[in-house]
Parts: C-alpha cells; sequence; structure tokens
C-alpha cells in the first residue's frame, strides 16, 4: 500500500523506470512516447548525456550551498547566458526552483519596487481571465482560471481579470484580427482607469497562454498595445513564460515574437528540462537598481534559491538549446502543424489546430459550425488522457478551456529532438484515441 499522496487519490499510475530520448518506460516494459514534456517541461528530452555530466560533476564539487553565504559559479554562469539572450532591458536573474515561485517572487518584487520609488499605494494585480500562472497563494490569486481558484478564494489577494485574446472564440465577424487585438487590450485601459491608476503595480500575462486554454497566442499588434498602455500609466509588464518560454515556442523567450519589452519575464519548465527543478525571474535594469540603490534587499527567498546543481543541470540545457537543439523548433512544429492539420482539420470534433514552435493544441467541440464544446460531464478530456497513455502516448488533455467549466482541448508539448518518425506516431495514436474517445 503506498504512502504516497498523489494528486489523485483514486488515481492508479504506472510506475517510471527510465527514460530514453522522446520515450519514457514503466516497470513492465511498456513505452510512452511523450509529447508534452510531462507539463511542456522535458524539452530535450530524457536522459541527454551532456545533462547528465554536467549535473554528476557539479555533485561530485558542491551540490548545496545556501545563497546568504555563497554564490556559485554554475549560478552565475547561468545568469550571465541568460541576460545576453534575454529581451531589451532585462538585466538580473533570481533563480527559484519552479514556475509558481518565479510568478510569487515577480509579484513580490513588483510591490518592493513601488515601496523603494515612493509609490506605497501601487498595489493592484491586473491578468486575464483564463490564465494559468502557478498555484502558490500571491500566484494563483493573479490566475484566472475560475475552477483552480475558487476553493482557495477566501484566502487570495484581490486581483482584476480582464478578457484573453483569445481569437478563436472571441473575435466578432465584423472585425479584422488586429482589431480584434485592440479592442481586447484596450480593456487594460479602462480596468486601470476603474481601479484609479494610481493603485495598479502590475499587468501579467502568458504570451502563449498553455495549460488552461491550450497554446493560444496573442494575434499581431495585442501586446505591443499593451506596452502601450502599461508605459501611458508606469504599470509593470509581467510575462509569465513559464510554460511557453525556453525555445518552446520557436525563440528562447516567446515575448521575441511579438516584439515586446516586458519589464519581469518569469521562466521555468524548459529552463532546467526536467533534469533539476529550477525556475527564474528576470527583471529589468530599473527595477534592480531601485532595490540596490534603495534598501539593498529583496525581501523575499526560498532554501533552494540559485541551487548550484539546479544551476549546473540548466546551464547545461541552456547551452545544449543554443547550440542547435532550438534551431529545429520552428520546423519541426510547423511540420506538426502541417501533419495534425492534414490528420484532424477537418474532424467533426476538433475545432481548432494551434499554436506556435513546438506548443500546439486541438480544441475539442461537439459541434465545428457553432463551436459548441461536449457537456463538461462527459469528462472528454479525461477520456482523452486515459486512453492516450493506454496507446502508449502521453499528451496534455485539460478541461474548462472557454471559461473553467466548458470546453475541452489537448495540448502537445513534445521534446525539441523530435523527429518526423515520432510525429507520426503521435498522429497515429491520436486518431486511435479519438476514434475510441468519439
Amino acid at each position: 500500500m503506498s504512502k504516497v499522496f498523489p494528486r489523485h487519490t483514486k488515481a492508479k499510475l504506472p510506475t517510471i523506470k527510465s527514460g530514453e530520448g522522446c520515450y519514457l518506460y514503466d516497470e513492465t516494459g511498456k513505452a510512452y512516447l511523450d509529447a508534452c514534456g510531462g507539463a511542456a517541461v522535458s524539452c530535450l528530452g530524457h536522459s541527454d548525456p551532456e545533462v547528465l555530466k554536467a549535473i554528476r560533476e557539479q555533485m561530485d564539487a558542491i551540490p548545496f550551498a545556501h545563497t546568504s553565504f555563497f554564490t556559485s559559479r554554475p549560478a552565475e554562469d547561468l545568469a550571465a547566458r541568460l541576460i545576453e539572450h534575454a529581451p531589451e532591458g532585462i538585466d538580473r536573474v533570481y533563480f527559484v526552483s519552479g514556475g509558481s515561485e518565479a510568478v510569487e517572487a515577480a509579484i513580490k518584487l513588483a510591490r518592493q519596487y513601488f515601496l523603494e520609488i515612493g509609490q506605497p499605494k501601487r498595489h493592484r494585480l491586473i491578468a486575464r481571465r483564463q490564465s494559468y500562472h502557478g498555484n502558490t497563494l500571491g500566484a494563483l490569486a493573479t490566475g484566472g482560471n475560475a475552477w483552480r481558484r475558487e476553493p482557495f478564494a477566501p484566502l487570495m489577494i484581490e486581483t482584476s481579470h480582464i478578457s484573453p485574446c483569445y481569437e478563436y472564440r472571441d473575435r466578432r465577424d465584423d472585425e479584422t484580427s488586429f482589431e480584434y487585438g485592440q479592442r481586447v487590450a484596450n480593456e487594460l485601459e479602462a480596468e486601470i482607469e476603474r481601479l484609479g491608476p494610481e493603485t495598479v503595480m502590475a499587468f501579467v500575462a502568458e504570451p502563449v497562454v498553455g495549460a488552461t486554454a491550450g497554446a493560444v497566442p496573442a494575434v499581431e499588434g495585442y501586446f505591443k498595445r499593451i506596452r502601450e498602455i502599461c508605459d501611458k500609466f508606469g504599470v509593470l509588464l509581467i510575462l509569465d513564460e513559464v510554460m511557453c518560454g525556453m525555445g518552446r515556442t520557436g525563440t528562447l523567450f516567446a515575448c521575441e515574437q511579438d516584439d515586446v519589452r516586458p519589464d519581469i519575464v518569469c521562466t521555468a519548465k524548459g529552463l532546467g528540462a526536467g533534469y533539476q527543478p529550477i525556475g527564474a525571474m528576470l527583471c529589468s535594469k530599473d527595477i534592480y537598481e531601485a532595490i540596490e540603490n534603495g534598501s539593498g534587499f529583496f525581501q523575499h527567498g526560498h532554501t533552494y534559491v540559485g541551487h548550484p546543481m539546479a544551476c549546473a543541470a540548466s546551464l547545461a540545457v541552456l547551452n545544449r538549446l543554443l547550440s542547435g537543439v532550438l534551431a529545429q523548433v520552428e520546423p519541426t512544429g510547423q511540420m506538426l502543424q502541417d501533419k495534425l492539420t492534414a490528420a484532424f482539420g477537418q474532424h467533426p470534433h476538433i475545432g481548432d489546430i494551434r499554436g506556435r514552435g513546438l506548443f500546439r493544441a486541438l480544441e475539442i467541440v461537439e459541434d465545428r459550425s457553432t463551436k459548441a464544446p461536449f457537456d463538461p460531464a462527459r469528462g472528454i478530456n479525461k477520456a482523452v488522457k486515459r486512453l492516450a497513455m493506454e496507446n502508449g502516448l502521453m499528451c496534455y488533455p485539460m478541461g474548462g478551456t472557454i471559461d473553467g467549466v466548458h470546453g475541452d482541448h489537448v495540448l502537445l508539448a513534445p521534446p525539441f529532438i523530435m523527429e518526423e518518425r515520432h510525429l507520426d506516431e503521435v498522429i497515429d495514436k491520436l486518431q486511435k484515441t479519438f476514434s475510441q474517445v468519439f
């Protein structure tokens, strides 16, 4: 009898034994093609020899030293490498152990920044409906997923939520894609005015929405307008690239494709590729200097901040990405999109196929013409996950795509090392799974 407290107490999960490349193997020897990287994590696949070598070498040298006493060479080198490739203006890196911690650090840094520069009234956060920013209380409060928020609402800080940029569902027939983006972006200005500009500290958004809505990219011009509004009111722009960053959408930082400059950017998942738990919060020079020239102390921290082994693993991952693996993402992602479109573009229950790079999703509908979702009681996403696993395919189905309750999608976030034969296997196993579900 297991004494592990699992995510789902009724689930009967196979026990993992090993992994190699794009596959994982359980104790019975069954193979699972990893088409989702767990949760968009395993961008280099499994058992990458260069990353494993870096971990072993750091373990032999020094696995842990607390950052109140020491810095470490892996942390220093990783930070320098990230800043070398970071968006314009980003100058410092704060390492944590995962995505939720990165967002939590960003929220607290934003608040302390305004205290340091003499604007103590600024404390309000604005985000978007159907966003997800993590499971710690501050990050959960910032996210706009109603189902995840509801049980813990009495414990959470007050936040505001505007419309997502969700063209498939929300663009009107009488507006262009650009006009739609400007309309929903302008909701930010209206919400800032409603709350009082002097009270708003930050707007938080995923450049490509991940888990809760399924690889939804913003339309052209949306984030440029968001940046203009933030600048107008002195509001910080925090971009959450925990899932969509580190090459997942085809560029190291996802915001590069929207040509937008964040004040703070959060990353994790692909930063460590699953080899060690790590996340990072990166901030602008102006924000860092406000702390440095003020109190000199960021009033935040965790025991494993800047963990040497985690940073060594991440540095090896980053070097692998920048040495050629990243260049494979866009062409392989387009190949995946083409194969998904050929297989499911006219499927009666697939309404939209979307995403960027190797971050793709299929939105499931009951009726293509009306875009009507299935009744949530059907548990479509749960059936897809269960049957896909039976068929030897790991994918990332989710429910509540539209409003936290209605809608289903399947997210695909495979390793960047996938070859065409792997993509064909993904398609074959999805086809088999969908035929069983529908």
